[in-house]
């Protein structure tokens, strides 16, 4: 995560063509060898690349890596705001739920911090006004979104800085701060991350755990959760992020009667993923709500289909 050293580097280097270590300690005020630290951390993460001087004197430049370009958008649209003071490592962290109003507990529990953990955070936004307080939930006000996407950019970053060190192949599917859904495209990024220490293998390939056993075209998807352990209702919802046609909706209600997964557990998981309203039609699917042609949407199974499909995996 950026640090608030590495963000007045970044101030520095978005209003210019470059600088060097020593321009770069007098316009933060920090010491050249902070200055060098926190560069060659930037330049490991692709943020910042240099060139030599005369003297074989470093000339640091930002690169336009999303993450850069969502600080620069936000930096020229609230120029008004010293961001390099205003965002911990802490408060992106927290800023990336800050989408929609959430209360305190909820994005405690996600982050496996402490309330007032959470609270420290956001203090510093408090005392701007930048939080629109809803009851006890908080979420940016819409003039912030800038902030969000900035947010989103650094934990994407990091969490795809530290998948292709193991797996150059690997794309984002979806993320939060702590957790993240990737995809691989060759044999040998498989082998690596099945290997590798905090890695799940997730989505349609992990059916076999619970004796559902599925052609799957291409390499399987992986899970990075080192803190929790993978349950059949992340199973479903990493199946339907992956894909949500027809056919893998099928898949995934086969798990949801196999394993009897309650609706409450799997709408509360499904709500990280913005997939919950997908996640109720299913169910009513389940129950015989839905009607079989008409109101069943583009990705319900016909209802013969699926009971054939039961039939086959003998799914009670």
């Amino acid at each position: 995560m950026l640090s608030g050293t590495a963000l007045k580097i970044l101030d520095v280097l978005c209003s210019q063509q470059g600088a060097t270590a020593k321009e770069l300690a007098a316009e933060t005020g920090h010491s050249r060898k902070q200055i060098y630290r926190v560069v060659d951390d930037l330049l490991e993460a692709n943020l910042v690349d240099e060139s030599r001087q005369h003297h074989n004197q470093r000339l640091v430049r930002a690169t336009d890596d999303p993450v850069v370009e969502a600080y620069r958008h936000l930096t020229s649209k609230l120029s008004h705001v010293d961001w390099s003071e205003l965002l911990s490592p802490a408060t992106i962290r927290v800023c990336w739920y800050l989408d929609e109003p959430r209360r305190i507990t909820a994005i405690a529990a996600r982050l496996g911090i402490t309330r007032q953990a959470v609270h420290k955070a956001l203090g510093p936004l408090k005392n701007r006004a930048m939080l629109a307080p809803s009851g006890p939930e908080y979420a940016l006000s819409d003039e912030l979104q800038p902030l969000r996407d900035f947010a989103q950019e650094v934990v994407t970053h990091e969490h795809r800085t530290r998948v292709r060190t193991l797996a150059p192949s690997a794309t984002i599917e979806w993320c939060d701060p702590t957790r993240a859904l990737v995809q691989v495209q060759t044999a040998d990024d498989t082998d690596a991350l099945q290997h590798a220490p905090a890695w799940d293998m997730t989505g349609l390939a992990a059916f076999h755990t619970y004796d559902l056993q599925f052609f799957l075209a291409g390499e399987p998807a992986f899970w990075y959760a080192p803190d929790d352990q993978l349950t059949p209702a992340d199973l479903v919802c990493h199946t339907l992020v992956l894909e949500a046609g027809s056919r893998r909706v099928s898949y995934a209600m086969l798990l949801i009667e196999q394993e009897q997964i309650s609706e409450a557990e799997l709408i509360e998981t499904a709500m990280w993923y913005g997939i919950e309203d997908e996640i109720e039609q299913m169910y009513r699917f389940i129950k015989g709500d839905l009607d079989a042609t008409d109101d069943r949407g583009p990705s319900i199974p016909n209802s013969q289909e699926y009971a054939a499909l039961k039939d086959q995996y003998k799914v009670a």
